[in-house]
């Protein structure tokens, strides 16, 4: 009986058909208006924005023209080493004495450069095409420093010209002194093998541990100058470490790629 007195009563009740329609609450409009607005921004960045990113690799610092490994053109005993590690030498200088037995006989450097690595001691027996000294390429001892950063070669193509880098530096604390400023010279297109990086570098040891994960990539960044710092060169912080470089110090390099648009890695 409740029920139908109910019905009954709405049965006579008139229509309310004058009254306004209410099809959405204020905060309703509110939330759509924002979503319309929050879309549209997506849209422009999408088509306009663009995307920086970086890759990161193990680096060295050196001369541009890189070092080589000096080799004994004798075999017979090290009589006298004449030479000693980090010196700098002129061209054709005399290194090491070796007794043969056609006599003693003197090896000399190839280029002028400095001595990175004496790798012949008083005594020591070498053949011929043995090891003795790997010497750095550089004629001055003003001749700036350069950062070679061996890239995955995935990652060649995404190097622009002038790109920035960053060098984390390894003898320097990177919390109080920041990172080592410099910008991207030249990119060998051609994927290093473990040999050529040991025959610029002059260390095999170097070749193995950056061919590890495949052929890499050579970038050769110019490091920014910097007259008001020790080092000579500009850092993250105002100063930068109070002393100066050396070459065949390892770091590890930032390099900023290409800028990518959204659109063209959300579309298909």
């Amino acid at each position: 009986m409740q029920f139908r007195q109910q019905a009954l009563a709405k049965l006579q009740s008139p229509e309310e058909l004058d009254l306004p329609v209410r099809l959405a609450r204020p905060q309703g409009w509110l939330a759509l208006g924002v979503t319309v607005v929050v879309m549209a921004a997506a849209s422009v960045w999408a088509v306009t924005g663009s995307v920086a990113s970086t890759v990161s690799a193990p680096a060295v610092l050196t001369h541009a023209q890189g070092s080589y490994v000096l080799q004994s053109p004798v075999a017979g005993q090290v009589t006298a080493v004449l030479a000693r590690q980090g010196q700098r030498l002129p061209a054709n200088a005399p290194l090491l004495k070796v007794r043969t037995d056609n006599g003693e006989s003197v090896v000399r450097t190839v280029a002028a450069g400095r001595v990175t690595t004496l790798a012949a001691t008083l005594g020591q027996i070498v053949r011929t095409g043995t090891d003795v000294a790997a010497v750095e390429k550089v004629a001055h001892a003003s001749d700036p420093l350069y950062a070679t950063v061996y890239v995955p070669a995935e990652n060649a193509a995404a190097i622009p010209a002038h790109a920035a880098v960053d060098l984390t530096v390894s003898s320097v604390p990177t919390q109080r002194y920041g990172v080592l400023r410099g910008e991207v010279k030249s990119v060998d297109r051609t994927a290093q093998s473990a040999q050529s990086i040991s025959a610029f570098l002059g260390d095999s040891q170097l070749g193995e541990q950056f061919t590890r994960k495949g052929r890499p990539v050579a970038v050769l960044v110019e490091l920014a100058a910097s007259s008001s710092t020790r080092s000579g060169y500009r850092w993250s912080s105002k100063d930068g470490p109070p002393f100066r470089l050396d070459s065949m110090t390892l770091a590890t390099g930032s390099v900023r790629l290409a800028d990518q648009h959204p659109v063209d890695w959300l579309l298909p």
